[in-house]
Protein backbone atom coordinates (compact mmCIF):
# COMPACT_ATOMS: atom_id res chain seq x y z
CA UNK A 1 0.00 0.00 0.00
CA UNK A 2 1.51 3.62 -0.96
CA UNK A 3 1.73 5.86 2.14
CA UNK A 4 2.63 8.79 -0.04
CA UNK A 5 -0.48 10.15 -1.20
CA UNK A 6 -3.32 12.20 0.33
CA UNK A 7 -5.09 9.60 2.58
CA UNK A 8 -1.67 8.97 4.64
CA UNK A 9 -2.55 9.73 7.93
CA UNK A 10 -0.15 12.58 8.77
CA UNK A 11 -1.52 14.13 5.78
CA UNK A 12 -5.35 14.24 7.01
CA UNK A 13 -4.19 15.19 10.62
CA UNK A 14 -2.13 18.26 8.78
CA UNK A 15 -5.06 19.22 6.69
CA UNK A 16 -8.00 18.84 9.29
CA UNK A 17 -5.88 21.22 11.77
CA UNK A 18 -5.64 23.41 8.98
CA UNK A 19 -8.98 23.52 8.11
CA UNK A 20 -10.40 23.16 12.26
CA UNK A 21 -7.69 26.76 12.28
CA UNK A 22 -9.53 28.34 8.91
CA UNK A 23 -12.74 27.81 10.87
CA UNK A 24 -11.59 29.31 14.27
CA UNK A 25 -9.88 32.45 12.87
CA UNK A 26 -13.08 33.30 10.55
CA UNK A 27 -15.34 32.85 13.97
CA UNK A 28 -13.00 34.93 16.14
CA UNK A 29 -12.81 37.79 12.85
CA UNK A 30 -16.62 37.77 13.16
CA UNK A 31 -16.73 38.35 16.83
CA UNK A 32 -14.19 41.57 16.49
CA UNK A 33 -11.17 39.01 17.82
CA UNK A 34 -8.65 39.40 14.41
CA UNK A 35 -6.07 39.78 16.61
CA UNK A 36 -6.09 36.20 17.94
CA UNK A 37 -4.61 33.31 15.49
CA UNK A 38 -5.71 29.84 16.68
CA UNK A 39 -1.98 29.06 17.52
CA UNK A 40 -2.50 31.55 20.25
CA UNK A 41 -4.78 28.73 21.59
CA UNK A 42 -1.53 27.12 22.77
CA UNK A 43 -0.53 29.43 25.22
CA UNK A 44 -3.92 31.22 25.83
CA UNK A 45 -5.69 27.30 26.98
CA UNK A 46 -3.10 27.07 29.92
CA UNK A 47 -3.66 30.25 30.93
CA UNK A 48 -7.36 30.22 31.24
CA UNK A 49 -6.79 27.40 33.44
CA UNK A 50 -4.75 28.84 35.50
CA UNK A 51 -3.73 32.55 34.94
CA UNK A 52 0.03 33.70 36.59
CA UNK A 53 2.13 30.79 35.45
CA UNK A 54 5.96 30.56 35.23
CA UNK A 55 7.19 30.53 31.67
CA UNK A 56 8.84 27.00 32.27
CA UNK A 57 5.64 26.00 33.60
CA UNK A 58 3.43 27.57 30.68
CA UNK A 59 6.02 26.37 27.96
CA UNK A 60 5.42 22.58 29.87
CA UNK A 61 1.93 22.96 29.27
CA UNK A 62 1.96 23.81 25.96
CA UNK A 63 3.93 21.41 25.12
CA UNK A 64 6.72 24.25 23.50
CA UNK A 65 10.24 24.74 23.81
CA UNK A 66 10.85 28.10 26.13
CA UNK A 67 12.52 29.64 22.85
CA UNK A 68 9.15 28.77 20.88
CA UNK A 69 7.05 30.54 23.71
CA UNK A 70 9.30 33.35 23.84
CA UNK A 71 8.49 34.60 20.26
CA UNK A 72 4.97 33.64 20.95
CA UNK A 73 4.40 35.54 23.97
CA UNK A 74 5.95 38.45 22.32
CA UNK A 75 3.12 38.42 19.84
CA UNK A 76 0.00 37.47 22.18
CA UNK A 77 1.99 40.64 24.22
CA UNK A 78 1.70 43.28 20.83
CA UNK A 79 -1.38 41.85 20.76
CA UNK A 80 -2.77 42.99 23.99
CA UNK A 81 -3.56 39.41 24.79
CA UNK A 82 -0.93 39.06 28.10
CA UNK A 83 1.92 40.68 29.88
CA UNK A 84 5.14 39.24 31.95
CA UNK A 85 5.37 39.99 35.40
CA UNK A 86 8.34 39.43 37.58
CA UNK A 87 7.64 36.84 40.04
CA UNK A 88 6.86 38.00 43.25
CA UNK A 89 8.93 34.88 45.11
CA UNK A 90 11.67 34.78 42.48
CA UNK A 91 13.05 37.99 41.09
CA UNK A 92 14.92 35.94 38.33
CA UNK A 93 11.69 34.27 37.37
CA UNK A 94 8.91 35.90 34.94
CA UNK A 95 5.30 35.03 35.15
CA UNK A 96 2.61 35.63 32.16
CA UNK A 97 -0.58 37.27 32.52
CA UNK A 98 -3.56 37.59 30.82
CA UNK A 99 -4.98 40.87 29.84
CA UNK A 100 -8.90 42.07 30.45
CA UNK A 101 -8.66 42.26 26.51
CA UNK A 102 -7.83 38.02 26.73
CA UNK A 103 -10.33 37.71 29.75
CA UNK A 104 -13.30 39.01 27.33
CA UNK A 105 -11.96 36.68 24.41
CA UNK A 106 -12.39 33.30 26.60
CA UNK A 107 -16.45 33.40 26.31
CA UNK A 108 -15.86 33.73 22.75
CA UNK A 109 -13.68 30.78 22.43
CA UNK A 110 -15.65 28.98 24.24
CA UNK A 111 -18.96 29.33 21.97
CA UNK A 112 -16.69 28.71 19.23
CA UNK A 113 -15.17 25.67 20.60
CA UNK A 114 -18.12 24.43 21.24
CA UNK A 115 -19.91 25.30 17.99
CA UNK A 116 -17.45 23.72 15.86
CA UNK A 117 -17.12 20.58 18.19
CA UNK A 118 -20.84 20.13 17.60
CA UNK A 119 -20.07 20.07 13.78
CA UNK A 120 -17.05 17.42 13.92
CA UNK A 121 -19.37 15.62 17.19
CA UNK A 122 -16.02 14.02 18.27
CA UNK A 123 -15.84 10.65 19.66
CA UNK A 124 -14.37 10.07 23.48
CA UNK A 125 -12.01 7.26 21.38
CA UNK A 126 -11.05 10.16 18.38
CA UNK A 127 -10.07 12.18 21.50
CA UNK A 128 -7.97 9.29 22.85
CA UNK A 129 -6.55 8.68 19.60
CA UNK A 130 -5.67 12.60 19.33
CA UNK A 131 -4.29 12.38 22.24
CA UNK A 132 -2.28 9.49 22.07
CA UNK A 133 -0.72 10.67 18.29
CA UNK A 134 0.38 14.23 20.62
CA UNK A 135 2.48 12.01 23.13
CA UNK A 136 4.61 10.07 20.44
Amino acid sequence: MALATRANVGFLLAKASQRWNELLYERFVRAGFAEVRPAYGSLLLPLYEEDGLRVGELARRAGLSKQTLTTMVRLLERDGLVTRRPDPQDARATRIHLTARARRFRPVAESVLAELEELVAPSDELKAMLKGVIEL
